[in-house]
């Protein structure tokens, strides 16, 4: 069917629309308090949906439904780790976050260990991130060439450019702000997707759930041990648990977030609030992959790769107007997860970096400075989301993947830091270093599925470096027990 006039003005309409909403915060923003953590005044709700929408990029909403089109809800073990995630963040790391005027997470570690390791835990973050964000970028291409008939690289340019628009100029209180109107706008436009889905379905939900039952689509459960094996209960629960605690308690990207809510009680309400969505929304968009399975009832080798079968739904199967909604759902979840991360990307590279050499910068410097650096961070983010073109499979996987091999490094640091107080800073940075090189040839020479990869980095990490601290006999002084 394609994507008629009123499908790319709605298309059009978001996207200036969530640009100039974006644009309302820029006169908001005095002082790097203001553009980094938002004046630290933004309500538990809000938060909680931004956390939300900074999980939910495109690699979400086109990769999930194209994962329960080839397989069931397995997936879903991978979310219950997520949840017990929160709760350990909410116990062990967010108290230590709101001990001091902290603006990112590294700074905790040079509280703790020292200037060294701070630009260590920093500077891997930034590489990891920027890396993971290029992927997640590229993703946007598969939508966007799709929907709109527009080559890969401008499909790529012209999101990046609209996102940094508001990003450069409104802070965090523009990221979280269309975070909160981007969440209502995919989530809405998803349920849409379901009630167009069963329409189209002869018999509906009965037919569909017939058939997805006799296939075992609704399988969740997988009670096997087996580290090849990504999607097990075993490999969800422990290895989704250490994921979520790497990066929602260690990555700056949300981090950044939880310190910028009015107090430590409301961080840890949008934390775990935002893990109930999660949860929801992850079923919703797998339940999605179980009706088109349904509905086309062919191998999604028929559409090029699974990431290309919901977009390919959109564009083809539903009427004008919906599917110039669903498109812009689509591209929200892109915009909000992009502009999460330039912001992050930004603030760590200011505060841990470039302040620490020169801390007596007056506020319009350091405010024009960040914007200079979200400006760089965009050119990084679109080069790489360009290599990554016909060089990513599925594209959730890979995403998760390369962020999964600096999380067990980071997170065993932390846990360092916080659990203990005989590790010092030469430990740990020996320790970091054996969990990443760990994790990398985890992920490079062996066939361990990605959802371990943070639970064998962090052991290895805090085992080295709590083990060659003991041996050096130096007891160090910090927040842990």
């Amino acid at each position: 069917m394609g994507l008629n006039h009123l499908d790319l003005a709605i298309v059009a309409l978001y996207l200036a629309g969530i640009t100039l909403f974006g644009l309302r915060f820029r006169k908001r923003q005095r002082t790097l308090r203001d553009y980094f953590l938002a004046d630290c005044n933004i309500p538990w709700w809000a938060i909680a949906l931004s956390i939300v929408a900074a999980e939910t990029s495109t690699l979400t909403i086109i990769s999930v439904p194209g994962l329960a089109y080839d397989t069931n809800l397995q997936f879903l073990q991978l979310v219950l780790g997520y949840l017990v995630g929160r709760v350990i963040i909410s116990f062990v790391l967010l108290p230590h976050y709101f001990r001091g005027d902290l603006y990112t997470a590294y700074q905790l570690i040079e509280r703790r260990f020292g200037a060294s390791l701070r630009s260590l835990t920093a500077g891997l973050f930034l590489l990891t991130r920027a890396a993971a964000e290029g992927v997640r970028v590229y993703a946007v291409s598969i939508v966007v060439a799709i929907a709109l008939g527009t080559g890969e690289v401008a499909s790529i340019a012209m999101i990046t450019a609209l996102t940094l628009i508001y990003t450069f100029e409104g802070g965090l209180a523009a990221v979280i702000w269309t975070d909160v109107v981007q969440t209502a706008i995919y989530m809405g436009g998803t349920l849409l997707g379901v009630a167009t889905i069963l329409r189209l379905v002869p018999g509906g939900w009965a037919h569909i759930h017939a058939l997805a039952s006799a296939a075992g689509k609704f399988q969740m459960l997988d009670l096997r041990w087996s580290l090849g094996q990504p999607y097990t209960f075993w490999a969800g629960v422990i290895g989704g648990a250490f994921l979520t605690t790497a990066s929602h308690g260690t990555d700056q990207l949300i981090v950044q977030r939880l310190l910028a809510a009015r107090g430590e009680r409301q961080s840890v309400t949008a934390l775990l609030s935002s893990g109930i969505a999660i949860f929801f929304q992850f079923a919703l968009f797998l339940i999605v992959g179980i009706m088109l399975w349904a509905y086309y009832q062919l191998p999604s080798s028929h559409f090029g790769k699974a990431d290309r079968i919901y977009p390919t739904f959109i564009v083809q199967r539903l009427p004008h107007g919906i599917s110039g909604l669903l498109i812009a759902a689509i591209l929200a979840a892109a915009m909000s997860n992009l502009s999460a991360a330039l912001n992050s990307l930004s603030s760590s590279s200011m505060v841990d970096f470039y302040l620490r050499f020169r801390p007596s910068s007056d506020h319009r410097s350091q405010l024009r400075l960040s914007r200079v650096v979200t400006f760089f961070w965009a050119l990084v983010l679109f080069a790489l989301a360009v290599l990554s073109l016909h060089k990513v499979p599925r594209v959730i996987e890979v995403g998760l993947s390369i962020a999964s091999v600096a999380y067990g490094a980071l997170l065993g640091v932390f846990l360092l830091g916080v659990l203990t107080r005989r590790a010092n800073q030469p430990g740990a940075v020996l320790g970091m270093v054996c969990g990443f090189a760990v994790e990398l040839y985890l992920w490079l020479w062996t066939k361990v599925a990605f959802t371990w990869y943070v639970a064998i980095g962090t052991l290895v990490t805090f085992v080295v470096g709590y083990g060659v601290s003991w041996v050096r006999g130096s007891t160090g002084q910090g927040p842990g027990g």
